[in-house]
C-alpha cells in the first residue's frame, strides 16, 4: 500500500492542566494567541492563526505523578533577532526560564521557558519554516 501525501505537519496541541486561567494568561497575554473558542468552563482553544492549542482543565483523578510524556511545544518565529526579544520580554514577565537562548548547529536560535502548568515551550527560529 502506497503511503498518502505528507501530513500538513503538527499545528494542534492538547494539554491538561490544573490552573487553566494561569495557562489562558500565558499563552494569550504574553505570546499572543487568541481565543478560538470555549465550550465551557473547563476548556479553550487557542490560535496563532495558523494553529490551534486546546487547554483542558485536569480533574482532580488526572494522575501527574509521572514524568511529563511530552518533552516540548514550540512557537516558530521569523527572525533569530526576535529569540532574543522574546526572551527579554518573557524573562521581564516573570515567567522561569528552563534554557536561555542559544544558536544551534543548524543555525536555529531559542530558549525554553515554563508555562505555568510546567510544559516546557520553545521559542524557536528555525531557518527551514520561519
Amino acid at each position: 500500500m502506497k503511503r498518502p501525501p505528507n501530513t500538513e505537519g503538527i499545528r494542534h496541541v492538547a494539554l491538561y492542566v490544573h490552573d487553566l486561567e494561569a495557562c489562558e494568561h500565558f499563552y494569550v497575554e504574553l505570546l499572543g494567541m487568541q481565543v478560538e473558542w470555549r465550550p465551557d468552563p473547563d476548556s479553550v482553544y487557542l490560535t496563532s492563526g495558523n494553529d490551534n492549542l486546546a487547554l483542558h482543565r485536569a480533574s482532580i483523578e488526572y494522575d501527574t505523578s509521572g514524568a511529563q510524556k511530552l518533552d516540548h511545544i514550540g512557537f516558530v518565529i521569523k527572525t533569530a533577532k526576535q529569540v532574543d526579544e522574546w526572551f527579554a520580554f518573557l524573562r521581564h514577565c516573570a515567567v522561569v526560564i528552563r534554557q536561555p537562548p542559544r544558536t544551534h548547529r543548524d543555525n536555529a536560535r531559542s530558549f525554553y521557558c515554563y508555562d505555568p502548568a510546567g510544559t516546557v515551550v520553545q521559542i524557536i527560529y528555525h531557518p527551514p519554516i520561519s
